[in-house]
């Protein structure tokens, strides 16, 4: 008997152990546009190992109330994901119409981004995530934006992300494409840097929705992510009709005990940028 018991003791072992390797630990983290403010940073450490961190303006805002944040965060044991709003398509062709190529804006984006990860004092190492809004399959300005800002940024002390969809969509008779797919090609036929990818894919399924319990990262659809943004808010009513009641019903998803609604991520890293 007490040979039997040793057996089903390292037996257990033996299966949670394998459990762990199959099941690596998951962190969750946030981001939002707007700052939530340093009185409410104890009340979100309780649920979230890292946070999303602009050096520029965020999409939407004329202001970035996110600098200068980086040492009360540290202070609260936050981990980062450090974010760079780059260009939508219109603007990129505007601006291309007044002179400036898309590469040569990406590269000047790129810089932006190293100075503003530089003077709010991220280490070398630090990934800084390009926030690409538009999805689907990109368009030859986007990709020379985008490739341009990435390779500009692989070249200075700090690693290149970009935060695009994970979402399939349409990409012609009986295909299908995801923003994340597309760029993977296009790094690997042009041969340039690796790219971390932190994808959005807030589709139920595969996401459970407004949960603090989010599926596995491997069940996003993108394999080999570094982040996954698994609930928007607002929520996007024609694609989280399965998990509309995880949600508030003004259809964002709101920090628990709080009134501070954000994007829900989970990752394998307590810090995914390394930016502490």
């Amino acid at each position: 008997m007490r040979h039997f018991l040793l057996y089903a003791v390292a037996l257990a072992i033996a299966v949670q152990a394998l459990a762990a390797q199959n099941n690596p630990s998951q962190h969750l983290g946030f981001d939002r546009n707007l700052y939530p403010g340093d009185v409410s940073l104890p009340a979100l450490r309780k649920q979230f190992a890292f946070t999303g961190y602009w050096l520029n303006n965020p999409p939407g805002e004329t202001t970035n109330t996110w600098l200068g944040k980086r040492d009360i965060l540290l202070k609260n044991n936050f981990g980062f994901l450090v974010l760079f709003n780059g260009r939508e398509d219109a603007q990129i062709l505007r601006i291309q119409r007044r002179g400036t190529k898309p590469e040569a804006l990406g590269k000047q984006d790129g810089a932006k981004a190293i100075a503003a990860a530089q003077r709010e004092h991220f280490p070398t190492g630090t990934i800084l995530f390009l926030d690409q809004e538009e999805g689907g399959r990109l368009l030859d300005e986007q990709s020379s934006y985008l490739l341009a800002w990435t390779e500009t940024v692989a070249a200075s002390p700090y690693k290149p992300g970009v935060y695009l969809s994970g979402q399939p969509v349409d990409d012609g008779p009986g295909q299908t494409i995801s923003t994340a797919q597309h760029v993977r090609q296009l790094v690997t036929a042009k041969h340039l840097h690796p790219i971390a990818l932190f994808v959005y894919q807030d589709g139920c399924p595969p996401s459970n929705g407004c949960t603090l319990t989010p599926p596995p990262l491997s069940g996003a659809g993108t394999p080999d992510i570094v982040i996954w943004q698994y609930a928007q808010s607002p929520r996007r009513p024609d694609i989280t009709k399965a998990c509309a009641k995880t949600y508030a019903a003004d259809g964002n998803c709101y920090a628990p005990g709080t009134r501070i609604y954000l994007d829900m991520n989970t990752a394998t890293s307590d810090d995914p940028s390394h930016g502490r």
